[in-house]
């Protein structure tokens, strides 16, 4: 049996109080598959051009800055509340239910911030109906090549992104598992394949299982000092 999981699956051990898995303990990591960055974009209302001009308006105005997101506990609201953190700021926190209306209103303007996935404001970006800041990987993404990186525009060590991987059930030979490895290797290594994630915004990542492993204990440690700081609940 193969699991494929998301970086969600780092942050609901703090997000919720019980779960029926460990993912530590019940499961063996194979690999990461995939990332892909969101992008920090404001409402052109919002004087700010850059991430430093954002964290001085949002430092003038604590808390009258909204910001919108795909729910309480959702991978935009802990990204956009890793940012206020990083930085120093508050603002206010307004969850939908669900991306679309989140970006409905952020077009409108009844909502000034946001941290959507790329492939879901690229188009609104482009027509000037949205401004970019900066987007959360630790590098720039080729979708938007001319928007740095969060990190690199005030907030060092800024990184948040959504990412994908397989996991197997634990106690599942090492044998297995390298082989496992090896075969999705191949697969991710394809042409077709890299164009096929290329096309959602979403690059190819191949890691071996110890790095796999590394990546969910970091995520989790860092996933529960942003729910603790924020007292989100899920909804």
């Amino acid at each position: 049996m193969l699991l494929m999981i998301s970086n969600t699956h780092t942050i609901s051990p703090s997000l919720y109080k019980k779960l029926n898995y460990d993912i530590l303990v019940d499961f063996a990591p194979v690999m990461q598959i995939a990332a892909a960055p969101n992008v920090l974009v404001v409402h052109p209302s919002i004087p700010a051009r850059d991430v430093k001009q954002l964290i001085a308006l949002a430092k003038s105005r604590p808390g009258a800055i909204d910001y919108a997101s795909s729910g309480n506990g959702s991978a935009q609201h802990l990204f956009a509340a890793l940012f206020a953190s990083m930085a120093g700021i508050k603002m206010n926190h307004v969850p939908y239910k669900g991306s679309a209306q989140a970006t409905t209103d952020l077009i409108a303007g009844h909502i000034q911030v946001s941290v959507p996935g790329i492939n879901n404001v690229l188009p609104h970006v482009e027509a000037g109906r949205l401004r970019a800041l900066g987007v959360t990987s630790r590098y720039r993404s080729a979708e938007m090549p001319g928007v740095p990186t969060i990190a690199e525009s005030g907030v060092p060590g800024y990184e948040a992104v959504l990412w994908l991987g397989i996991l197997v059930p634990a106690g599942t030979p090492r044998d297995i598992i390298a082989r496992l490895n090896r075969e999705i290797t191949g697969v991710l290594s394809q042409p077709e394949v890299r164009k096929g994630f290329a096309r959602i915004g979403t690059d190819v990542v191949a890691t071996d299982p110890v790095k796999f492993a590394e990546l969910i204990r970091i995520e989790i440690a860092k996933w529960a000092k942003v729910v603790k700081e924020t007292g989100v609940q899920a909804n």
